[in-house]
């Protein structure tokens, strides 16, 4: 059989980025074949008639899996096919999404699929950036009505150097890990995670990435011109005119003075009334309108809604809870608020609060999973929960959704570079945000909650850092930027900037631009006021708690390292576990041991601490010759006694008991008797020589 197959090749820092079509799931929309290095890519895209008449929104949906079978291996557990998405395919997922969102042409709600899978993985190539570039090539050569192509690139820092799309081992080496995603003209997207990088080296880095970015989407324009299908705009639904204008009479003036109103529900629940009455007077009870559909309706009230705002903050620099653009919701503060947890914080700032928790443990406590690069433990996670009370409303309980894992994951990222090593804190460190209260940022409220948490759970951080979330407002040449953004202002603007740091550079930061035509500039000005912002936030945190708690809670365990040789681990284990069970049975204490021959022992109890340190002491120590131990006599015999040291027996010669002779070994030592004894010699066959007579003083003659 011959396939149709067109291949086109793209260079990009250094290396090719192959896409081809053609010969693989040609039945959907669009399905592109994507290769760099041996890592390969499967995107695909399909779209369907919108799921009912009164859909308002664009029914996306986006799913990227990691096939085990890519990289020669399959799942450890019993279960060997692959389910339910890990962290890293859902955080995959919201990469290739959020750029892609906004690029569909308006009006459009048909239900659209983008599938990419990773097929194979050599891993040098990270898949992340080619999955975005991926199912952009699948939507740009299918009927759906992207509006123009989008590219996704990885910018790595290394020695002083940006590079694009770093290799798996120079990832390692980076001081950034940089992901960006847009368009030849625009950046849409950024994600991004540094050790405390400038705001200057991180524009640069941007721009760095956008001129890779900028070659993927030319390289894409040309293709789709030589072989797209030609775009489906048939089933467009826009709002008609005459009813934009009828709605805006009947609605703008009271619209206005309720979104003037500071408290969010009392602001909700007047927008709300307005809305219901707009819709009664078009649509009567049991009855339809003539003229336009109820989602047409909604989509015009909630444009009005938009303008009013965006003219309330651009012409007057007001916003709906009476800040100006630059202004800082008021922050409260309560360290330890909960008495039995290791470390807490209560964070407020206006109606958004975090309560933050920190629990401190052994290694047992690490988070495991299992990715493309094998089996992994991490000794720090957050957990952020987002319940539908801190919105007043009522939703489902259960597993965390796409939204609480992509939230949780950035502030983790956030905080993660402050975390001592772990050799100056030998401990487990989870946090978790629980979110009580939300009006706009929990993610980064989950910072700041999260930093004062492990400040007072008494770990030694390496620096105090906080977290802002920015908003832009942008209308042909006007523009304002929002600082501490209100959730209406994220749902309605056209930009949700977040940044985490402090005064000396920034830990993490998450950008999504619904429209093109933020410049260079804008981004500059952007950088600066969050700066600004941050660092009031930052000052807020430090005047309630200025520095880290020199002692560790009651209630959390102690932790102490022990380091052995390597060849010593199996004997602490002992065959099948059995000599580290029996020090846990007796001790209570919980062991860890890694590859190195580094033993953590963990206890709320001194005493079993010291003891368990003991017994691990005497089965891995090392007898030398020439030096004086205490042993217990184990058994007595004709030509002497044998006396234990360290787990090991040796010989004490009858002859080597005194200096005088000795005509019965009992009568010298008893059985359980502790023996002060040198070592004369260690054979080699491991055999010991011991003397007690050589630390008696000599008799007198």
């Amino acid at each position: 059989m011959e396939f149709n197959r067109k291949t086109i090749t793209v260079s990009v820092g250094g290396r090719d980025i192959t896409f081809e079509t053609g010969k693989i799931a040609r039945q959907a929309g669009g399905s592109v074949i994507v290769r760099s290095g041996d890592t390969i890519l499967l995107g695909t895209a399909c779209s369907a008639p919108p799921p009912s008449e009164d859909t308002d929104f664009l029914p996306l949906r986006v799913d990227y899996q990691e096939k085990f079978s890519s990289t020669g291996k399959t799942l450890g557990g019993f279960i060997k096919r692959e389910g339910r998405p890990t962290e890293k395919e859902v955080l995959t997922s919201r990469l290739i999404d959020r750029p892609i969102r906004p690029m569909f042409i308006d009006g459009y709600y048909n239900e659209v699929q983008l599938l990419v899978y990773v097929f194979s993985y050599d891993g040098m190539h990270s898949p992340d950036p080619l999955a975005i570039c991926a199912a952009s090539a699948a939507l740009t050569l299918s009927e759906i009505p992207l509006i123009k192509p989008i590219g996704g690139v990885r910018v790595g820092f290394i020695d002083g150097n940006f590079i694009v799309n770093p290799i798996v081992e120079e990832q390692k080496r980076s001081r950034l890990d940089l992901i960006l995603a847009g368009t030849e003209d625009a950046i849409l997207m950024i994600e991004g995670y540094a050790d405390f990088l400038t705001e200057e080296q991180i524009l640069e880095a941007v721009e760095e990435g956008h001129q890779a970015i900028r070659k993927i989407c030319q390289t894409l324009s040309g293709w789709q011109k030589e072989i797209g299908k030609p775009k489906n705009t048939e089933s467009l639904r826009l709002i008609p005119k005459e009813l934009s204008e009828e709605v805006h009479e009947f609605a703008a003036a009271r619209l206005d003075k309720a979104l003037r109103v500071k408290e969010k529900q009392v602001r909700e629940e007047s927008i709300k009334t307005i809305s219901d009455e707009l819709v009664a007077k078009y649509f009567l009870e049991g009855e339809t309108s003539p003229n336009y559909k109820l989602n047409d309706v909604k989509a015009a009230f909630k444009k009005v809604q938009s303008d009013l705002m965006r003219k309330m903050i651009l012409d007057e620099n007001k916003r709906s809870d009476g800040r100006t653009s630059d202004q800082i919701r008021p922050i409260d503060i309560e360290m330890s608020i909960l008495p039995r947890t290791h470390g807490s914080a209560l964070f407020t700032r206006g109606e958004t609060q975090s309560l933050a928790v920190c629990t401190l443990g052994g290694e047992t406590m690490a988070q495991r999973g299992e990715g493309l690069e094998g089996e992994f433990t991490s000794r720090f996670y957050l957990q952020y929960s987002f319940p539908p009370f801190s919105v007043g409303e009522v939703g489902r309980i259960g597993s965390p959704g796409r939204r609480e894992v992509g939230h949780g994951k950035l502030a983790e990222r956030s905080l993660s570079i402050i975390i001592p090593m772990m050799e100056h804190f030998p401990y487990v460190v989870r946090l978790e945000s629980n979110i009580t209260e939300s009006n706009g940022s929990s993610s980064m409220a989950s910072v700041c909650g999260g930093c004062l948490a492990l400040m007072d759970a008494g770990v030694p951080i390496k620096r105090p850092i906080a977290g802002i979330a920015m908003g832009l407002i942008l209308e042909e040449n006007k523009y304002a930027i929002l600082s501490d953004i209100l959730g209406v202002e994220d749902a309605l603007g056209d930009m949700d900037f977040k940044i985490a740091g402090d005064s000396h550079g920034i830990t993490a930061f998450q950008l999504d631009i619904k429209v093109e035509g933020i410049n260079k500039h804008i981004m500059q000005a952007a950088l600066a006021q969050a700066k600004q912002g941050r660092l009031h936030i930052l000052s807020k945190m430090l005047e309630v708690c200025p520095k880290p708690k020199e002692y560790l809670s009651t209630y959390a365990p102690r932790i102490e390292t022990i380091q052995i040789k390597p060849s010593k681990i199996g004997t602490v284990i002992g065959p099948g576990g059995k000599q580290i069970r029996a020090i846990t049975e007796e001790t209570g204490v919980q062991i860890d041991i890694d590859d190195s021959g580094r033993i953590s022992i963990a206890s709320t109890d001194s005493a079993s601490m010291e003891r368990a340190k003991e017994i691990i002491h005497n089965l891995t120590a090392e007898i030398e010759i020439g030096k004086i131990y205490k042993g217990r006599v184990v058994s007595i015999v004709p030509f002497g006694c044998f006396v234990e040291i360290y787990g090991k027996e040796g010989l004490c010669h009858i002859s080597e008991l005194s200096h005088t002779r000795v005509q019965n070994v009992a009568d010298v030592v008893k059985e359980g008797q502790i023996l002060e004894v040198k070592v004369l010699d260690i054979n080699e066959r491991g055999q010991i020589k011991l003397s007690h007579k050589a630390l008696l003083s000599v008799p007198q003659k």
